[in-house]
């Protein structure tokens, strides 16, 4: 069958957070084509469960900053993380303005509290405010627009310049998508684990392709294990218990029913704790306790959680949940700029498709939604004003290598895991092993 052969200015890979907003930000004018692997709404942004931090006033400046380089070990991009907290006030006017509903009490909004954060400066929607977000966002952007079920397997590339995508949609059609820009946003690489709390389906295609044409990388072994996922011997993804119940007073327990960690430290000490209890214990799993809080305070804050806790026949109010690590977010990726600039010219990536550097080794809590909006925003805008001045060419592709999509996945995978062993080889064998 022969390819469909399409021509359009920009090409958005990927429905979460970055990728709507980066299109909301895009001038209506142009032509704009964002396609996703799976259904618009399945994303990770969507699941984030704790809420999104931003700069409360100008006194919380310095705390922030310091918070989000403790986090990361002090390996954080200065600029990244400068530019971030700078921007949160702005891009928390543009959710309201796109109908985003924080909560808020008779004082204004309501902020909590997760790990590492030295105060309550998070804004959230119950337990649901990636839902709430993005969920608002499908809406601005439109349904109709997006491709969903298409997979990208390649870019076309010459002489270092992206020219376009080649995707796969469900009924395997070849499409070769020409374009003046190409943004990735295709989120991270839990599917590749076997415990993650991702979508079986987000598997690194933007960065095993980024490998595969020698795009610049970063900190690609920066892979955030949560401390808390719900435990279950079933397969698939892992449902995420969120670091703001800790940060609202929850406590972990070992198997004797004692406490064995400050809960609010970095998720990955944290993680290493339960790490090690878990080995001490001779136990796949220890225990999240909300025994001690209000009990009438834990089902209106945490409605989805309480709900699915009880379907799994645990009830938050009396008893204690097993819960586990889990592969959770990607602060490495495909190296970019402070506009989502990658290597190769014409080629942005944002979210976590992308790093500039903002995380450092450890994200802080809540982050991740602000950053993948304000650096989104800021590769809509460098489109916008530089499109103008880029020749569209059309490179012939030889479309044979993308007939079998598994064995493409598998080659991906191997790519990246490769990749990952190459760089750290300690995390590779605690981590990674276990999936190649």
């Amino acid at each position: 069958m022969e390819p469909k052969i399409e021509t359009t200015d920009v090409v958005v890979v990927g429905s979460g957070a970055a990728g709507l907003f980066c299109a909301l930000n895009l001038p209506p004018q142009l032509k704009l084509r964002l396609i996703t692997k799976d259904e618009a709404m399945n994303s990770n942004s969507y699941l984030a469960q704790g809420g999104i931090a931003t700069l409360k006033s100008q006194d919380d400046y310095d705390a922030y900053f310091e918070d989000t380089l403790r986090a990361g070990h002090y390996e954080n991009s200065i600029e990244s993380v400068e530019i971030m907290i700078k921007s949160s006030q702005g891009i928390i006017g543009d959710l309201l303005g796109y109908g985003v509903d924080f909560a808020h009490d008779e004082n204004g909004p309501s902020y909590t509290r997760e790990g590492a954060h030295s105060t309550p400066r998070i804004l959230h929607h119950d337990d649901i405010t990636g839902q709430e977000i993005t969920s608002k966002l499908l809406e601005a952007v439109g349904r109709c627009h997006i491709d969903e079920f298409m997979t990208m397997v390649d870019i076309i590339a010459k002489d270092n310049i992206c020219r376009g995508i080649v995707a796969v949609d469900r009924q395997k059609n070849i499409h070769i998508i020409y374009a003046k820009a190409v943004v990735f946003a295709t989120g991270g690489i839990g599917g590749l684990f076997r415990f993650s709390t991702n979508f079986r389906h987000i598997t690194g295609n933007a960065l095993a392709i980024a490998i595969d044409h020698d795009i610049v990388l970063k900190d690609i072994s920066y892979i955030q294990i949560h401390p808390t996922a719900l435990y279950t011997r079933d397969e698939g993804r892992r449902f995420l218990i969120s670091e703001s119940v800790r940060g609202e007073g929850g406590i972990l327990l070992n198997a004797a029913g004692e406490r064995f960690v400050d809960e609010l430290q970095p998720r990955d000490v944290v993680t290493e704790a339960i790490k090690e209890q878990m080995a001490k214990d001779n136990s796949d799993h220890v225990y999240l306790s909300l025994r001690n809080l209000d009990k009438d305070a834990i089902r209106p804050r945490f409605p989805n959680i309480y709900q699915r806790c009880l379907e799994e026949g645990y009830d938050l109010l009396y008893q204690d949940i097993p819960v586990t690590p889990a592969q959770h977010y990607f602060m490495g990726g495909i190296k970019t700029d402070l506009e989502a600039r990658t290597s190769m010219q014409n080629l942005y990536a944002v979210g976590e498709a992308g790093c500039n550097g903002v995380h450092g080794a450890n994200r802080l809590a809540s982050n991740s939604l602000l950053e993948s909006l304000v650096f989104a925003k800021r590769a809509a805008q460098l489109i916008a004003d530089s499109l103008g001045g880029i020749e569209q060419k059309f490179p012939a592709i030889d479309v044979s290598r993308y007939h079998d999509l598994t064995d493409l996945e598998l080659k991906h995978k191997q790519l990246i895991m490769d990749e990952i062993k190459k760089r750290d080889r300690d995390f590779y064998d605690k981590w990674c092993r276990d999936e190649a």
